[in-house]
């Protein structure tokens, strides 16, 4: 390498050199190229050595480590460009330096050639551009990690957002860079330490599962309202029974042909297209839906729709809730909303004591947590019953038991208690059984006094003759 000053004469004939320094070296291909540097001469050493290090990667066939790409993201355009038409760098590197604008263009059609829908890129690709917008961010250098968060904060503010929109933007933008790394645009992302909001302390539509008996109600209030919406009554009552009994989402169901469905094994299939994972996907069916969705699709063609879902669901399933006098929002702020219609799938499989691995299975979930904590709602009566079923703690211990059995702990004969009844009455049940597991014959015992001391909780009985006492306390329970 050598850097040196490039004379010429000027309108005199006198001999002047240039102000910059120059920069001559060989590249990987052993042609001497020269740079124009900069008008200090050590910083136009650096900026040779950094060239040198290019090449020197270049001949190897290895990639710049993260140092020498951190530089090459900070030079300027023109010889980002001219390095890359004399190949010494990655035409997908020396576009870094185009505005913010084309790369999110490349991102968008980046989304849709992975198979993401047209609607979901394009409302990625605009949440992004707001906040860069905010930012006034125009090339990839002058993204900031802090500039942004504290766009995006205020923006939140000013618009009200909840926790998990903006989760939403930040999510998109982290993705965008995650792309601009991974096409090897840039080396690494400044916004990979940022992390979102906690959004359960800012629920905005939480959604609750509707019990059996108010999905019937609305069924019999959806098909006796006739049309809303552009469906016909029968075709709304159909829509919500398979959304419920299927866990469909309301792309998903209206995306479903004739053929989709095959009637005979009862299941319906959702194209690889239309599912959120993108995944083909085959869900069984009840029976008797199957039998009704025979009829309900007599004489339609294979190929036809088979729901017209518009995209104002929430507004129609309140319509026919109102109908059904079931409230739209419960009293704990909660929706019953289209999509609270896949909350109750989750909700019912788990209430029935569906195995969760099963439940997952059918809710196409990746990730049982989210089956089981955001899916999955309590209905009326289930925490009583559960409750109901702990072990009664109101029952002696076994070696009380034991105690009063021997006659080496007596009850109180004075002021039997509740408690005392209760040990009595379980003493009882439990000589019973082994009473009749060895096959005894009960004897009657017709003493009134201890008759009388055992009913009122006086079970302080001495013998030495356990079978006569388990006995008379088998014929008086």
């Amino acid at each position: 390498m050598r850097v040196f000053k490039p004379t010429y004469k000027d309108r005199l004939g006198q001999k002047r050199e240039l102000k910059k320094w120059w920069i001559e070296l060989q590249d990987h291909l052993q042609i001497t190229r020269r740079f124009p540097g900069f008008s200090d001469k050590a910083q136009s050493e650096a900026l040779g050595r950094q060239i040198e290090r290019l090449v020197a990667c270049r001949i190897a066939g290895q990639e710049p480590g993260p140092e020498l790409s951190r530089w090459l993201e900070q030079v300027p355009l023109k010889l980002r460009v001219r390095l890359a038409n004399i190949g010494l760098l990655d035409r997908t590197r020396a576009a870094a330096g185009k505005p913010l604008s084309e790369h999110l263009a490349d991102f968008e059609q980046s989304l849709l050639g992975k198979g993401s829908t047209g609607k979901y890129a394009r409302q990625t690709a605009s949440q992004i551009k707001r906040l860069f917008d905010l930012c006034r961010f125009t090339t990839w250098t002058d993204i900031v990690a802090s500039r942004l968060q504290r766009a995006l904060t205020e923006f939140r503010q000013s618009k009200n957002l909840s926790a998990q929109t903006f989760n939403f933007y930040l999510k998109a933008t982290k993705q965008f860079c995650r792309w601009m790394v991974q096409d090897r645009r840039a080396s690494e992302s400044p916004l990979q330490h940022l992390t979102g909001l906690n959004v359960r302390t800012d629920r905005r539509h939480d959604r609750r599962a509707l019990e059996p008996d108010e999905i019937r109600r609305l069924l019999e209030a959806a098909r006796a309202a006739g049309g809303r919406f552009g469906m016909s009554g029968y075709e709304r009552a159909m829509l919500y029974r398979l959304a419920v009994e299927t866990g469909l989402r309301r792309n998903e169901l209206r995306s479903l042909t004739v053929v989709s469905f095959d009637l005979d094994k009862c299941t319906v299939t959702v194209e690889a297209a239309y599912s959120k994972h993108r995944r083909e996907d085959v869900l069984p069916l009840r029976p008797d839906t199957a039998t009704e969705l025979r009829e309900f699709l007599k004489g339609k063609l294979p190929s036809v729709r088979v729901f017209s879902v518009g995209d104002k669901t929430s507004k129609m399933i309140q319509a026919d809730l109102e109908t059904a006098d079931i409230p739209y929002v419960d009293e704990s702020g909660r929706y019953a909303d289209f999509h609270s219609l896949r909350h109750t799938t989750g909700s019912w499989l788990a209430a029935n004591g569906v195995h969760p691995s099963v439940a997952q299975a059918i809710m196409r979930h990746s990730d049982i947590n989210l089956t089981m904590s955001r899916y999955t709602h309590l209905f009326r009566g289930q925490e009583s019953e559960a409750v109901a079923k702990l072990p009664d703690l109101s029952l002696p211990s076994e070696q009380k038991a034991a105690a009063v059995r021997s006659g080496t702990d007596g009850c109180n004969l004075d002021t039997p208690g509740p408690q005392d009844k209760n040990l009595a009455s379980h003493l009882a049940f439990q000589d019973a059984q082994q009473c009749n597991s060895v096959h005894r014959p009960a004897q009657v015992i017709p003493t009134g006094a201890i008759k009388n001391a055992i009913l009122n909780g006086r079970c302080g009985i001495r013998t030495h003759d356990h079978l006569i006492k388990s006995q008379m306390l088998y014929q008086l329970s």
